[in-house]
């Protein structure tokens, strides 16, 4: 800042020069009517001194308007000087525009500004996969540029250093990337492959002083024949699950029939047993069945008018000698 303002002296120096130099080639321009000899004399000494000060005004103004360079946050300025000598020529090395007011000499130096806030870039790349595999990618990028090197950006790449750089390093990397996955394991293995491009990118951005701060992938798509593949396989791989389901449902229920059937089997062989043995369960087996009956006919809102004998609902009047004919009947009568 003290040599911006010196050099601001210096110019100030100069323009006083230029001014004094021009009134006096006013000075020895000669009037019209003698020194004193009229009224008009009065006059163009007036209006000589008024077009000095104008003049003066005039330079002043210029000279404070374009020395005077305003830094909003979050940007930084570069100093391009016209003259110099040395290092003192062209883009300074050291020394930038701080955020706030800052001052210049008009004409002699320029200031560039710099936005050296994150922003973002959305980057599309078509890649192969290990297996062959088109991969479309896209990737989200942060980036800035490295405050501390704004006037190598700005002689080596530019102003619009993103457009210039960030494009061909992320198709670059992400080709690299990619090309070590299968297709599958781009999908399963997502946060490897995001933090390997995330590194390999930072490594390549700090090349060329630009200062990425995350890297993320937002879209992975694959060709439409290899989506309509992996659709196919799914669907038989579904197909094949179901019918294995089929096929140890239809296991499961032969197993059941046959278990049903030994169990009926063995519950038939019993009731034989018990019934040689004590002719009375058959007649504890009535009296099950009527209960049965009776609490379906009482639980119905419908009136009955059939015969209780149907209904096995009559066992109170049977006499021991109906158990004995039964038990001398070889079949079930009901």
């Amino acid at each position: 800042q003290v040599e911006v303002l010196e050099n601001f002296y210096h110019s100030t120096l100069a323009m006083d020069k230029v001014k004094q130099a021009f009134d006096e080639a006013a000075s020895k321009i000669p009037k019209g009517v003698p020194k004193g000899g009229g009224p008009g004399g009065g006059a163009g000494k007036l209006l000589a001194k008024f077009a000095g000060l104008a003049l003066g005004l005039g330079f002043g103004g210029y000279g404070l308007y374009h020395s005077i360079v305003t830094v909003r946050p979050g940007h930084l300025g570069v100093i391009y000087n016209r003259f110099g000598v040395g290092a003192q020529q062209g883009i300074q090395e050291v020394g930038v525009c701080r955020e706030g007011l800052n001052f210049v000499i008009p004409w002699f130096q320029r200031a560039i500004i710099y936005d050296v806030r994150t922003r973002p870039k959305l980057i599309n790349s078509t890649s192969g996969s290990k297996d062959l595999q088109m991969v479309e990618i896209s990737l989200r990028v942060l980036f800035k540029p490295d405050p501390h090197n704004l006037p190598f950006i700005y002689r080596r790449l530019g102003y619009d250093f993103d457009e210039r750089v960030l494009p061909s390093i992320v198709n670059e990397v992400t080709k690299a990337v990619v090309a070590r996955f299968n297709a599958s394991e781009l999908l399963t293995k997502r946060e490897a492959v995001s933090k390997m491009i995330r590194d390999m990118l930072m490594q390549r951005a700090a090349d060329f002083h630009i200062l990425l701060d995350d890297v993320s992938i937002t879209h992975l798509a694959f060709s439409k024949d290899y989506t309509a593949a992996v659709e196919a396989k799914q669907v038989a791989q579904q197909d094949a699950e179901r019918a294995r389901y089929i096929v140890d449902k239809a296991l499961q229920e032969k197993r059941s029939i046959v278990i049903r059937a030994e169990g009926e089997a063995a519950a038939a062989e019993l009731v034989g047993k018990a019934i040689q043995a004590n002719p009375a369960f058959i007649q504890l087996r009535r009296i099950d069945a009527a209960r049965d009956v009776a609490s379906m006919v009482a639980g119905s809102q419908n009136k009955v008018y059939l015969n209780a004998d149907n209904l096995l609902l009559n066992h109170l009047g049977e006499a021991p000698e109906q158990v004995a004919e039964m038990k001398g009947n070889k079949g079930w009568f009901w």
